[in-house]
């Protein structure tokens, strides 16, 4: 029987893994990181913020590009980071990208739930919200693609789901969180018939977009970096993109500055990627089977695994 979290022992999460893979993440150097490129996994480092998140923004960009009304493509983007939005929507109006004309797409990856619906535009913490106002709404009305291309895991969960079949993603972008997540994509409940073992790679593949609760540590860090530590502000559940879209994606494209995730945390996820030891309870090593990924870090934010008392 594997070992019970030391932070949530009712979940699963990367606690509970072998302590030789902790040892050797936390060993790694930003060195040892970018050398843990391989096929079908690339490790991308930048040196300053500005290039870092002009980079992400450009991935957006390129995305929409591809699109035209015979082959519509877009780009599946997160809160977390947010700092691109408002680079993307400059770039569009710098060049005039008329995305109405490519029939340009665009998927949130994730919306907060409250008493099983989703938060509206009024709710402080709107992942669509935020969409909007940082680049959306800043984006001229004469090229800015319709809200029928906006699409958000709102309503129709099946529908939102089908989009992927139906447009291509070019790429799904992602941040990670204190829990090792992409999306909302957090470790599952120790109950059930996980209450010994959690989901197997393949068990956890098969979820889709979903409503899903959350992780203590995906609470508290959301409370961190969003809320001013208000706990009480950040709801339990939210829908999110599930792998089964994930692994419908040409590319998935994670972006780390160092703001959501530790030094450790980014250190463990790379190594676990890069040797193949995909493990539910660290969700984001699953993308270790996914044939496309790429790993973005600001090298200033990578820190180091040392004792440093504060």
């Amino acid at each position: 029987m594997r070992k019970r979290s030391c932070v949530a022992p009712d979940w699963w999460d990367y606690t509970t893994i072998d302590e030789e893979i902790i040892r050797d993440a936390a060993r790694l150097t930003p060195a040892d990181m970018a050398g843990l490129s391989r096929e079908g996994f690339k490790v991308v480092m930048y040196d300053t913020l500005e290039e870092f998140y002009l980079a992400e923004a450009l991935e957006y960009i390129e995305a929409w590009q591809q699109s035209s009304p015979d082959n519509p493509a877009g780009i599946c983007g997160p809160i977390g980071p947010t700092e691109q939005l408002p680079l993307v929507a400059r770039i569009v109006n710098a060049v005039g990208l008329d995305l109405k004309k490519h029939d340009a797409h665009f998927w949130g990856m994730d919306e907060w739930v409250l008493d099983g619906k989703p938060v509206g535009f009024d709710h402080p913490l709107s992942f669509a919200r935020c969409d909007y106002e940082l680049c959306f709404n800043r984006i001229d009305e004469k090229l800015r693609m319709p809200d029928s291309n906006i699409h958000f895991p709102v309503g129709d969960l099946d529908a939102y789901s089908r989009l992927y079949d139906e447009v291509r993603c070019v790429v799904m972008q992602g941040g990670q969180g204190d829990v090792k997540h992409w999306a909302f994509n957090d470790p599952v409940k120790r109950e059930g018939k996980w209450i010994d073992e959690p989901p197997t790679p393949e068990e956890y593949r098969q979820f889709r977009t979903r409503i899903v609760d959350l992780h203590p540590m995906t609470i508290m860090q959301n409370a961190r970096t969003s809320g001013g530590g208000n706990i009480s502000l950040v709801p339990t559940q939210a829908a999110t993109v599930g792998p089964v879209e994930t692994w419908k994606a040409e590319k998935v494209s994670i972006w780390q500055a160092g703001n959501h995730d530790n030094p450790f945390g980014m250190r463990l996820t790379t190594l676990m990627i890069a040797k193949r030891i995909p493990d539910s309870a660290v969700p984001m090593s699953l993308l270790a089977d996914h044939p496309n990924v790429q790993f973005n870090f600001y090298r200033g934010g990578l820190g180091a695994c040392e004792v440093e008392m504060h």
